[in-house]
């Protein structure tokens, strides 16, 4: 009997409703964070400091074509992390006109994924490790805080607390891209995991149901290997993947696979990290980013694409396979 583990997510779907105005932006030095011992509450909406401030014009213009409206303008308490324009251009709406272009369901989903309820205040409510929070469309993002610095789905908070009536906001410098489905599912949609892909469907043929375990366990790491990684470790085609004894593959494959959850900056540097194979692999950090290398590699692996969110944990994208 193949060897499987499984979760349940509990899923609530809340609507998000942002109001607009026709009031004056405000200069950049007008969104200042509160004060540590300040009464934390703003004179201005959540709403109207979005559509005040003069760096996320591209948010407003979201907001607009999503035709939401009304909540967030309301009494009660909502924490808002907002992308800037150059974080919407970076995740491919370089302007107005591509958010109007955009289908409303993905707007709202996007924008549904920076909020959540409450008021969440970095210095006093953010804990100093890695914590889910539901958002109002359900899928968790995860927070850390480091001291001074907080990062959401390893994305950096470029500005916190930002008061509100209603609320609080704080400033992200990339748009938070909601989950795109399970690990496995995730690795199928990219056009460069291809060879990963074949890697667990043929190890699940094996003893072990390894599609199964990174489908459902929750809160994994995955370092992944990108087609060339694969090639560059002697499988030079799919069908040489296919062709492998589940086994080999399967001991390779968990050999990239930890058993929490952890986001690029929580990475620790010069640490023997323990996989699901039972072996462990060295973790590297420096300015360059994220390496990790594993027993039987001469070199270590870049982790060329980081933070990758998925429904049950996070992907890394790596350049080397790594041998146990």
């Amino acid at each position: 009997m193949k060897k499987t583990f499984t979760f349940v997510i509990a899923v609530v779907f809340t609507g998000l409703l942002l109001p607009l105005s026709s009031c004056e932006r405000e200069t950049a030095a007008d969104l200042r964070p509160s004060r540590q011992g300040a009464a934390r509450v703003g004179t201005q909406s959540l709403a109207e400091i979005v559509i005040n401030s003069p760096v996320h014009t591209l948010l407003e213009a979201a907001v607009i074509r999503a035709g939401l409206a009304g909540t967030l303008s309301n009494p009660g308490d909502f924490t808002v992390f907002a992308p800037t324009d150059d974080a919407f251009r970076a995740a491919g709406f370089p302007d107005e006109a591509a958010i109007n272009n955009a289908p409303i369901p993905t707007l709202r989903r996007i924008l549904g994924y920076h909020v959540i309820p409450g008021n969440r205040f970095f210095s006093d409510i953010f804990p100093e490790v890695e914590v889910g929070f539901n958002t109002l469309i359900s899928p968790q993002f995860h927070v850390t805080r480091r001291g001074a610095g907080v990062t959401v789905n390893g994305i950096p908070v470029t500005q916190a607390d930002v008061l509100a009536s209603n609320g609080v906001i704080h400033i992200l410098n990339s748009v938070l891209l909601p989950p795109a489905g399970n690990i496995v599912e995730v690795a199928a949609g990219n056009p460069n995991l291809t060879y990963l892909v074949a890697a667990v469907q043929r190890a699940t043929q094996g003893s072990v149901d390894v599609q199964r375990v990174l489908g459902t366990t929750p809160l994994l790491t995955v370092f992944a290997p990108t087609n060339q990684a694969f090639i560059d470790a002697g499988f030079p085609t799919i069908d040489a993947i296919r062709a492998a004894d589940p086994a080999v593959l399967t001991r390779i494959l968990t050999y990239h696979v930890l058993g929490q959850q952890v986001y690029s900056p929580n990475v620790p540097n010069n640490a023997d990290v323990p996989t699901l194979n039972g072996a462990t692999l060295r973790t590297t950090v420096s300015g360059s980013g994220v390496q990790v290398r594993g027993r039987g590699n001469a070199m270590a692996s870049n982790v060329v694409i980081a933070n990758v969110p998925t429904l049950n944990g996070v992907v890394h994208v790596i350049d080397r396979v790594l041998l146990p």
